[in-house]
């Protein structure tokens, strides 16, 4: 963004944008006012963009435990903002957008550079949800393009669970990831939810909290609770049978079986058994497809996940999914996970993308809801799942 640009920002700030909210459907937290200071301060600095000394203000990375408010008080920051030169993503869907650039620029040379400049050029301020990094791929990626974006004036505003430095912990060539670490202490300023509310729930997800739910929400049951034919016939009344889909659909270019499935233009409902939508070659590009093509999935013989962690030792060789110019080697290093942790990663996934996109989701599980992640490596993660699982279904 060039030194001098003027912004005609809204109406409303953030900080008054939040008071207006006290006492209707938002509950006062005092955890929560530092961050709307922060986003206040530096929504009041966007007009003139640098100040007198040439300097552009820092960003803000907002990392707390699942339902402090991170993505409401982000949302609100960029729902003051002009409607141009702004871009609200999940970091996931952003991470796709990034990776679909790269081959649009395959051969040339620099192609980050050149992704950052197309980036600039059209957005001033990223707004980034659930920055969350766990592939070596998009860590080397990172770590280019932020400096580029950042040396370009692009501004950043993100959502996190855990605090920067904690980024990519333990993943492979994390030395590698080390510098973006460092850029983005430099370039935005860390605040910390650490309120105790989670205000999905106006508590803390327990299991208690959990069970009760799962016993009041007619989305979400056991599968021996849940008449899945009767509610898709329910969602369905008003298409005839001809149009419904009982084989399979394409997403990515690929075939997943459904149970049914109906896309019309006022009504568009997949049902999907667990297995075909968690197991097996699956991405978060498929679910982000699916996202977009249905505003109502369900889904049915969701297993109990995760497990006993084990070690496993990780064969010598180059990482899954890095193409020939980023290969890294391994070595022999021992990775933790549980048996089911692979299908139960691809479900966080396929949650977050469903509640990113405002989809409506039934759910029908093997176990209690209380019991379907009891051990494993993603039990922070699941938290999340649990928490959001919980304000859809109330949805």
């Amino acid at each position: 963004m060039p030194d001098g640009t003027t912004l005609k920002l809204a109406k409303h700030s953030p900080r008054s944008r939040y008071q207006s909210l006290l006492g209707s459907s938002l509950v006062e937290d005092p955890a929560q006012i530092q961050a709307v200071d922060a986003l206040h301060n530096l929504f009041e600095r966007l007009p003139t963009y640098r100040d007198s000394q040439g300097l552009k203000p820092k960003g803000i990375y907002l990392w707390g435990d699942v339902g402090r408010g991170k993505t409401f008080l982000m949302d609100l920051f960029y729902d003051c903002l002009p409607s141009e030169g702004k871009l609200r993503l999940h970091f996931h869907r952003f991470m796709a957008r990034i990776h679909q650039a790269l081959k649009e620029h395959e051969g040339q040379q620099d192609p980050l550079v050149k992704v950052a400049q197309d980036l600039a050029n059209e957005y001033h301020i990223l707004c980034f949800d659930e920055f969350f990094v766990s592939d070596i791929g998009d860590a080397m990626i990172l770590a280019g393009l932020f400096t580029s974006l950042f040396e370009l004036g692009v501004l950043l505003v993100a959502t996190s669970n855990i605090p920067i430095d904690r980024l990519y912990e333990n993943g492979l060539a994390r030395h590698k990831f080390l510098p973006c670490i460092a850029l983005l202490q430099q370039q935005t300023q860390s605040i910390h939810l650490a309120g105790e509310q989670d205000h999905r729930l106006r508590s803390g997800p327990s299991l208690k909290d959990i069970a009760n739910f799962a016993s009041k929400s007619h989305n979400i049951g056991m599968n021996s609770d849940m008449n899945f034919s009767a509610i898709f016939d329910q969602l369905t009344e008003l298409v005839s049978n001809s149009e419904i889909n009982q084989t399979s659909i394409t997403i990515c270019h690929r075939q997943i079986p459904v149970v049914r499935a109906i896309e019309t233009v006022t009504n568009s409902v997949a049902w999907f058994d667990f297995h075909a939508l968690c197991e097996g070659p699956r991405s978060q590009l498929d679910y982000m497809e699916i996202a977009s093509r249905f505003n109502t999935v369900m889904i049915s013989q969701v297993p109990q996940l995760g497990g006993k962690v084990r070690g496993w030792i990780k064969a010598r060789g180059t990482e899954d999914g890095i193409g020939d110019n980023q290969a890294a080697s391994t070595g022999e290093r021992v990775v933790s996970y549980a048996v089911k942790d692979d299908m139960a990663r691809r479900f966080i996934s396929l949650i977050d993308e469903f509640y990113d996109q405002d989809v409506k989701i039934y759910l029908s599980t093997n176990v209690p809801l209380t019991e379907l992640y009891l051990e494993g490596a993603l039990k922070f993660e699941f938290r999340r799942t649990y928490s959001r699982l919980m304000e859809m279904s109330r949805g």
